[in-house]
């Protein structure tokens, strides 16, 4: 993607189920179990570029130690500080992260702090091992205050109303209820039942018990990704599959999706079972990870953003009139790469039946260095033209350049930065193709899209209904929402899903290519999208897709689509949730 959008955490456990001998043995490793987890984060390092956590637990420690071991980071390169801390901790002590399990992750805020205490895991301590519990995640909940309350109510104090602060309590007062009742603690799967059953939005969740059971628990919905491997030696569990196969050296099909709604449960003798813990739902796993974030590393996410490309070539092919001895191919790197190579075989087939080839190469080059550096919104905005380069001699006068990208969201670096550096290679027209449809309303549930105003596809929306005299449709939206705002998030209904109904979509992404124009562009522009149901096809088991169908998957998506929407009416620039 040509933007820097905000995305779910990663999170990393892993159990050791032999004696630390066995593995020092077979592997050389006294560290072994901190190796493989330290393995584990950097595979997923796409997930965390503000913070990166380890807590490792001892099964049997000694009095007058801790039994856990923990270090965090919010360096500028925080899991490359994290694993030094912890390397700097191995050499001084003999027993320093040398456990049985350990519990990592890596946090890309969305929003809120950026210091230690916002990092995970998140401790609550405990001199009762079955009672002191460590916590990590991947979650965005859309309910956080109304479970605010219900704690406070029950006598309890948040000092933060954050995800992970107001999941780590529900956690810890079901945990106490559970000692609490006259026939004492039934299991850890109950537990997760009474506290996760009131959540309202995507989460994974793993964490500890300081006795040394575990757990791993994925919403009803399967909204966030979770994979687990086990065998012999070792139980592992990940936000993505290819990085427990990196770290374990297995094939694709050992390592399986925990289902949703499932808890995988590790005893403290090591043994994993799966348990049914939350009441069945729709499965709508996020098709925007396999869009976007997500590694194509995966063998199965590789081949569905080839079939994202493959899907896109009729449009191209009418794009550019048929005409494909004009076309020249490229791509804005780096996540749509796989699409593209998708689209290019495609039309390689269409030109070969007509005894022409297709002229392809890498004409945008992004400096990624440069990127890190201007991270920053308004430093972004001053020198986005110098985040990307071209490269010149490839594409020839008359020519149409076709770039692909996985998505647009915002649409300020395509128009700011890339269409006018392309623009320099004199092509007649520029036809920009998104794998993605439209992106036309906020997610809530992990990735940073929670404002209308960043949304170009509202952005033109609005300035259609603007042209065209007819504003009263949103101003009766807004009433809409208002009114609802006073109804339970259940009662709710996406009132923005009126108005996109009004505007053909042919209409609507003219508008977005208006949006998209910068000044003084000479080419002509055209920009195609993806269609939902071509999408559809090809990722068919991930079925979330509600930031371009609304069709939100849990009542708070509703409700967070009304807020925005209100916010934006009385230009108030915050977050919906």
């Amino acid at each position: 993607m040509s933007e820097a959008v905000k995305h779910e955490c990663g999170v990393a456990l892993l159990r050791l189920r032999r004696p630390a001998a066995h593995y020092e043995e077979a592997y050389g490793a006294r560290a072994y179990g901190f190796q493989k987890a330290a393995l584990m984060l950097e595979k997923q390092h796409n997930r965390g570029q503000d913070g990166a956590g380890l807590a490792c637990l001892h099964l049997r420690p000694e009095q007058g130690r801790p039994c856990y071991d923990l270090e965090k980071s919010v360096a500028p390169l925080p899991l490359a500080d994290l694993v030094a801390r912890c390397g700097r901790r191995l050499t001084e002590d003999p027993a320093a992260f040398r456990g049985e399990l350990f519990l990592g992750h890596l946090r890309y805020a969305t929003f809120g702090r950026h210091d230690l205490g916002a990092c995970h895991p998140f401790v609550r301590d405990s001199a009762f091992l079955d009672r002191l519990l460590l916590l990590a995640g991947n979650f965005n909940l859309t309910d956080t205050r109304d479970l605010a309350d219900t704690l406070a109510a029950s006598g309890h104090h948040l000092p933060s109303l954050a995800d992970g602060a107001v999941i780590l309590q529900c956690l810890t007062h079901a945990l106490e209820q559970a000692y609490a009742r006259p026939e004492g603690f039934r299991s850890l799967a109950h537990v997760l039942r009474e506290a996760a059953s009131r959540f309202d939005g995507a989460f994974v969740l793993c964490g500890a018990l300081g006795d040394g059971t575990a757990f791993a628990l994925r919403d009803a919905h399967g909204i966030r990704p979770a994979y687990w491997y086990q065998d012999d030696e070792v139980v592992a569990v990940a936000s993505e599959r290819p990085a427990i196969q990196a770290a374990f050296d297995v094939p694709t099909e050992a390592v399986r999706e925990l289902p949703p709604g499932k808890a995988l449960l590790i005893a403290p003798d090591g043994t994993a079972t799966l348990e049914d813990c939350l009441a069945p739902a729709p499965r709508r796993a996020c098709v925007f990870e396999r869009i976007y974030f997500s590694r194509a590393n995966d063998a199965e996410i590789h081949a569905e953003r080839k079939r994202l490309g493959h899907a896109l070539a009729p449009q191209v092919v009418r794009a550019v009139g048929g005409d494909l001895s004009t076309l020249f191919l490229s791509y804005i790197p780096n996540s749509a790469q796989v699409a593209f190579h998708g689209l290019l075989e495609t039309l390689m087939g269409v030109a070969a039946a007509e005894g022409r080839t297709v002229r392809f190469g890498q004409v945008a080059v992004k400096d990624a260095k440069f990127r890190t550096f201007i991270a920053d919104e308004a430093t972004r905005r001053d020198l986005a033209m110098h985040v990307y380069d071209v490269t010149y001699g490839l594409v020839r006068p008359g020519d149409t350049l076709v770039v692909l990208d996985d998505s647009i969201v915002r649409g300020t670096t395509m128009r700011d930065a890339i269409l006018p550096i392309l623009d320099r290679l004199g092509p007649k027209e520029i036809v920009v193709a998104s794998s993605a449809p439209p992106i036309l309303y906020p997610d809530c549930y992990g990735i940073d899209m929670a404002t209308l105003d960043q949304l170009v596809a509202f952005n033109a929306l609005e300035d259609i209904l603007r042209e065209e005299g007819r504003l009263e449709i949103l101003w009766a939206a807004y009433a809409e929402a208002k009114r609802q705002a006073n109804l339970p998030a259940g009662a709710q209904t996406n009132v923005l899903r009126t108005v996109y109904a009004e505007v053909p979509r042919e209409t609507l992404v003219a508008a977005i290519a208006r949006r998209l124009r910068p000044e003084g562009l000479r080419a002509g522009l055209k920009v195609i999208f993806q269609t939902v149901a071509d999408l559809r096809r090809c990722s068919p088991d991930h079925t979330g897709d509600w930031y371009f169908t609304g069709d939100y998957p849990t009542p708070g998506g509703n409700r967070v689509v009304n807020r925005a929407l209100v916010n934006h009416m009385e230009h108030r620039h915050e977050r919906a949730y």
